[in-house]
Formats: C-alpha cells, structure tokens, sequence
C-alpha cells in the first residue's frame, strides 16, 4: 500500500501545510468526528436503553442507574490505554479498529435486550458500551498530532463538540422510538447504530 502511510509531517511549515496538510488533516478530522460521535452516542447508550425496561425486566431504578454508572465508569478508565493506542498503532488504524469495536457492545444489547435477561449480563454488555468513552481520548490525541498550533483549539474543540453531540443524538432517537413504536421496540434504537 504504497503513498497509505505519512513519511512526513511538518503542519507547523506554512508552505506543507498550504500544499499537503491541511486537506490530510481536514479528511482525518471529519472522519475523527464522524467515529467520536458514534463512540459516545454507544458510551451513553445505557442512558436510553433503560428507558425501555419496564417492570417485565424486573430492574429496578437503583440497577438501571448502575448499568449506566457501569458504562460510564469503564468508558472513564479505558480512556488512558485508548489515548496511547494511537501513538502504537498509528492514528488512522486506531480510529478504524476502535470505532469497528462499537460493533461488539451495539450487537451484544441487541441480542440480549429482552424481558428474562439476567441483570448480570445486562451489567456485563453496559460495561462493553464504555469503550465508547475511550474513542474520546483516541480521537483527541489523534487529531492533536495533525493540526499546527495556530489550528489546533479549533480542530479539538470541533472534535469534541461533534462527538459530545452523540449523547442527545442516541438521547432523540430513543424517544422518537418511544413516541413512535412504542417502549417495547429498544431493538429499533440498537438498529440505527449497528449499520
């Protein structure tokens, strides 16, 4: 794959920058947004999908509340081997494996969130939901690499806000899927994110 991988990279030269750089980093900061956003909508996912747990799922407000707490916790602590990974495996690979890994938690709630499910394995698939949080720092550390210093407050800060806009996002579409088809279908919510 030749001409895939950066030799060289100098934002802060005006005249690489101009000519080279800035398409590359535009490209990789739309494509950082696009996976940090899906990464917290997947990281808050708990937040919706306990508003489809009626009383035939036996959990009460305190367990609900922990499953959230659970993803928010993981999400907390998977950040720091996160912010490293790309540093190992390169900034681009790293988005790539790490937003394909949302798959993993989206696919799990889908197949277990039914009335009859164990709270241990709903506790289990939240916990998988935080490695959404880790795409936060991923995605930070990523896109602080690419930008010159003139340009890198308004690269992290669009970065941050266009991932931090996954909360409401996965937020709205629970409620339109409660005010729609009912709380009865939290598989349509899981549905939208899997693809």
């Amino acid at each position: 794959m030749a001409g895939r991988w950066i030799e060289k990279w100098e934002p802060e030269d005006e005249t690489f920058w101009r000519e080279t750089g800035e398409r590359t980093a535009r490209r990789n900061l739309w494509f950082s947004v696009l996976s940090e956003h899906i990464g917290f909508s997947v990281w808050s996912l708990w937040s919706v999908m306990v508003l489809f747990m009626g009383p035939e799922y036996g959990v009460d407000p305190a367990g609900k509340f922990f499953l959230i707490s659970t993803a928010t916790l993981v999400g907390a602590v998977v950040r720091v081997p996160y912010t490293f990974a790309v540093a190992l495996f390169g900034g681009r690979n790293w988005t790539v494996v790490s937003a394909l890994s949302l798959l993993v938690p989206t696919c799990a709630a889908f197949w277990v969130m039914e009335p009859g499910t164990s709270y241990t394995t709903f506790l289990v698939v939240a916990a998988l939901t935080g490695i959404g949080g880790g795409n936060f720092a991923s995605s930070m550390t990523n896109i602080n690499a690419f930008f010159p210093l003139r340009r890198k407050g308004w690269a992290l800060g669009l970065n941050a806000g266009g991932g931090n806009i996954g909360v409401p996002v996965v937020q709205l579409v629970g409620l339109l899927v409660i005010g729609t088809a009912g709380a009865a279908h939290p598989r349509i919510v899981l549905g939208v994110y899997v693809p």
